[in-house]
């Protein structure tokens, strides 16, 4: 079966300031699989992964070299739709991020900020999201209570329903279940092997074993390089560098 490439890096180069936070990386992303970015800390993999979106931006100081890819297309080009692209390109953050209002207009936010105004179509997205992100069942008698009074587990939950609500191709985690214990880690690692049928998921984590569970590829990120790219199963059973071997087995990071 011909592999499908979603998103692809080519000679990725950041620099904050006069730092450089990436050299050169090349990874193709296959789609509708998990890829996961691990490496110890400041190694580069977050820097990565928000340049999917183009997220770095924000951060003064910022320069960007080489390309990104999504479906072929160059999104680090001038006349690309940054809001498009982040739509198409979702993030969900280490800490659950939940707005300040109700469960149901949590999820609603995106649809709405695009334009979406009927209620029945609103309450259908809203439906379909949190099914989507296995939380309808314990919400649906609640979607008018403060999303601040879920648990942490059911937070990260909703904050992955929220990024479906406004139907993104690919869905970018970090370090996801950082925050979490671990039935909801387990609920939320079930939760990205349903959702990788329908997306492309691109994961930074920092547990090895996590990324051993859920990913189809893995990517070893060391001093803003990238060391090593391959199956998960050939990193984790038979890396090719020594580096990557050193990481894996917890000789250093």
């Amino acid at each position: 079966m011909e592999k499908t490439l979603k998103m692809q890096s080519q000679n990725l180069q950041v620099f904050y300031n006069q730092y450089q936070a990436l050299q050169g990386i090349n990874m193709d992303i296959e789609e509708n699989k998990v890829t996961a970015l691990i490496g110890p800390s400041g190694c580069g993999k977050s820097t990565f992964l928000r340049s999917l979106n183009r997220l770095n931006e924000l951060i003064e100081g910022t320069t960007i070299k080489g390309q990104i890819y999504l479906d072929q297309q160059p999104i680090y080009s001038s006349d690309v739709d940054v809001v498009a692209l982040r739509k198409k390109v979702g993030m969900v953050f280490q800490k659950p991020s939940v707005f300040p209002m109700s469960i149901y207009d949590n999820v609603a936010y995106g649809p709405r900020i695009h334009g979406i105004k009927n209620k029945s179509r609103l309450d259908e997205i809203v439906e379909k999201s949190l099914k989507a992100a296995n939380l309808w069942k314990e919400v649906s008698d609640r979607l008018k209570s403060p999303a601040a009074r879920m648990s942490g587990g059911q937070q990260q939950r909703l904050v992955i329903a929220r990024v479906l609500a406004v139907e993104p191709e690919v869905i970018l985690m970090d370090e996801p279940a950082s925050a979490l214990d671990p039935i909801s880690t387990t609920r939320l690692e079930e939760l990205i092997g349903e959702l990788k049928n329908h997306y492309t998921i691109v994961i930074v984590t920092h547990n090895m074993q996590q990324a051993a569970r859920v990913s189809d590829y893995t990517g070893f990120f060391l001093s803003g390089e990238l060391i090593e790219f391959g199956k998960t199963t050939e990193i984790f059973v038979n890396p090719l560098d020594k580096r990557t071997e050193d990481y894996i087995t917890g000789r250093f990071g």
